[in-house]
């Protein structure tokens, strides 16, 4: 009697059946069926990712098809997330990637992300958009990943506590309160470690607000607030391969040295308004200021100095409709707005050792964003899906050169971009269970303001550094049954004019425009529920990713291999196997270089008890269970052959949650 009148779980652990799902594209108010739409699609609800402490957003991101998410063990340095080997030129942040949070972008205007400013425990599901129908998002060549949470149903307080090795630690305090038409969350979260590497602290505060309020019966408002303040995060610095191999968890001489290291203050503020009629209108604004410290002087005169003070702020606007046609076959018709600007007002210094000496750059970056777009869906029978999509971008880039001193002359310049992108799908139903779809497309992508920073010979804006645009076919197969889930896609990718590291020293990295990148791949995703108490969940990606040479890109594995078991012990307790292997990955793009493959093993456990209005939420997770030594990431042509970012160790993570809800 006990157990069953007060030991009932609130949430089920698992599901012993696979139901159904929808997936966001272009307009939160009007989700779509994934088994009909014509694209690679993945999504996923977090609670099905192993339990930890959400310090990275690697954790979010696993078992994804064609995702590549690279955890440096750095948390100077964002995690760099590949998406079919588009990203994998970042040096830091992520590129080449559309990031959304609730249908409010990540991503700059000019296409570079940070993923440090989520807060990690708030997303409750994960969907990736890849391939062709991705085109539409403008500047983007990977596709998108888009993360939503959802609003509170109950009023509630909690608090949760995380700890692991090295003085690591993490508590979250979350209070939601619910009435008839509101719903209001508060969260404030405090992050603290010594870091598994000499020079390797991080101290990072989060806040946020959340109010979502029915403004009638078919109108929600959503306003969002976050403040993100990292005021200590210690760069350890990259490693040579003999470094590596000697021992993977020192660190470089020259962090101590010039005591490198990194300041972020991020603020956003957002505001949408989503009605049931199909019409969705979102805007924001935000400010971001960096101070960072990098590994060595920086006093040429020519030079941009080695201590980066940046001062950004950011705003936006995307409007989307949802027509229906009065038609005897259903079409629908989406139209959208997208405006967005970014001012980045950029300061240079020499670090005299860990010290702000005298000034080396002085200059103000613009960049303007505009694009309209469409996207129809007209299905003339039951089983037959076809889809168009087009949008125009026009992008603008400007500096304005403020140092203007013997020996370095103006470095003001500016750019014009614009392009077309479009995509053509069709999913035909071959049976209850089955799905088939094809797609097209051209898209494109810019380089960042950053990117665009530096050239070899010259100081100033790489004007000679343009767009690069690609061509994609993609054909899949979907299956979705009671107890199973598979999605197998292929796919070609043509791209001209790739942006590329040309060389990257210290922090300093230059690009220029490749040639022909060719990009053709297998993607196998799966779901598989064999009984009430064992599922499996799968993903395989086969990428081959090369120049016209032959020379395989850097910074992108051939293959991925993700596996996760899951028990459920009984209705309160889950066991959880998780295996990853991810193939060898060049570092040069004369492939010289090459970080070696490794398979890692992790455990996790975690259980939900509830009494009456309480519910405790205890979990373990053992990362690296057979404490295997590897690579984490890569950094892309390093001209001073420091290339591999050290993995974590084994470790063992805790933590607990408890909530009480009325």
């Amino acid at each position: 009697m006990f157990v069953s009148g007060y030991l009932l779980p609130l949430i089920t652990l698992a599901s012993a059946s696979v139901t159904v799902d929808e997936v966001i594209i272009v307009n939160p108010a009007a989700p779509q069926s994934a088994q009909q739409t014509a694209a690679a699609t993945s999504n996923l609800e977090v609670t099905q990712q192993l339990s930890g402490m959400r310090v990275d957003a690697a954790e979010l991101l696993q078992g994804l098809a064609g995702v590549q998410a690279d955890s440096r063990g750095n948390y100077a340095q964002d995690s760099r997330i590949t998406l079919r080997g588009f990203g994998a030129r970042s040096a830091f942040g992520v590129r080449g990637v559309v990031l959304q949070l609730d249908g409010i972008p990540l991503s700059m205007p000019d296409g570079q992300a940070q993923t440090s400013s989520i807060l990690l425990d708030e997303p409750a599901n994960v969907q990736v958009l890849r391939g062709p129908l991705a085109t539409i998002y403008g500047n983007s060549a990977g596709g998108i990943i888009q993360w939503f949470s959802t609003r509170p149903e109950s009023s509630s307080v909690s608090l949760a506590a995380s700890g692991a090795a090295n003085n690591t630690q993490r508590q979250v305090v979350t209070g939601e309160w619910v009435n008839d038409t509101n719903a209001l969350k508060l969260v404030g979260a405090r992050f603290r470690t010594d870091g598994p590497r000499a020079h390797n602290k991080a101290e990072r505060d989060q806040y946020a607000l959340r109010w979502y309020h029915d403004l009638t019966d078919s109108i929600e408002l959503i306003v969002r607030a976050d403040d993100n303040n990292a005021p200590l995060l210690q760069d350890p610095g990259s490693l040579t391969p003999s470094a590596w191999q000697q021992d993977p968890q020192q660190t470089f001489a020259g962090a101590e040295r010039f005591n490198t290291r990194k300041r972020i203050h991020h603020q956003q503020l957002s505001v949408t308004l989503r009605s049931q009629a199909g019409w969705n209108v979102s805007t924001w604004r935000g400010w971001r200021s960096i101070e960072q410290y990098l590994p060595f002087p920086g006093d040429d005169i020519r030079g941009s100095g080695a201590v980066i003070d940046l001062r950004r702020d950011f705003t936006g606007l995307d409007a989307s409709y949802d027509h229906q046609w009065q038609l005897a076959q259903p079409v629908t018709t989406t139209l959208g707005l997208h405006v967005a600007e970014q001012n980045d007002r950029r300061f240079g210094y020499e670090n005299n050792f860990g010290e702000r000496g005298e000034l080396r750059r002085n200059e103000l970056g613009e960049v303007t964003q505009q694009g309209l777009y469409s996207l129809t869906r007209w299905q003339p029978q039951p089983e037959f899906t076809l889809q168009a999509g087009l949008r125009y971008s026009d992008m603008s880039f400007r500096v304005n050169d403020y140092f203007i001193v013997a020996g370095n002359p103006d470095d003001s310049g500016e750019q014009q971009q614009h392009a077309w992108s479009w995509n053509l799908g069709a999913s035909y139903q071959l049976s209850d269970q089955l799905d088939v779809f094809i797609a097209r497309g051209r898209g494109f992508e810019t380089a960042t303001l950053t990117e665009l920073a530096y050239s070899n010979n010259e100081t100033g804006l790489n004007t000679q550094l343009g767009p690069a645009f690609n061509q994609q076919w993609e054909l899949g197969l979907k299956w979705q049954s009671q107890d199973l889930r598979l999605q197998l896609t292929g796919f070609v990718i043509d791209t001209t004019d790739e942006i590329v590291v040309d060389q990257s020293i210290d922090g300093r990295t230059t690009y220029t425009n490749a040639g022909l990148t060719e990009r053709e791949g297998v993607e196998l995703e799966s779901y598989w529920a064999l009984t009430d108490a064992l599922s499996w969940r799968s993903a395989l990606t086969w990428l081959s990713a090369n120049y016209a040479n032959g020379a395989r890109l850097p910074g992108v594995a051939e293959r991925q291999l993700f596996s996760q078991w899951n028990w459920q012990l009984n209705p309160y307790q889950q066991i959880s196997l998780v295996t990853e292997y991810r193939g060898d990955i060049a570092a040069t793009d004369t492939n010289d270089v090459i970080a070696p493959s490794h398979t890692l093993w992790h455990l996790g456990w975690q259980a939900q008890w509830a009494w009456q209005q309480w519910q405790l939420e205890p979990w373990l997770k053992v990362h690296n269970l057979t404490n295997r030594t590897y690579v984490g990431s890569v950094v892309v042509n390093q001209g001073n052959g420091r290339a591999f970012e050290p993995g974590t160790e084994r470790e063992l993570q805790l933590g607990v949650n408890l909530t009480h809800r009325w």
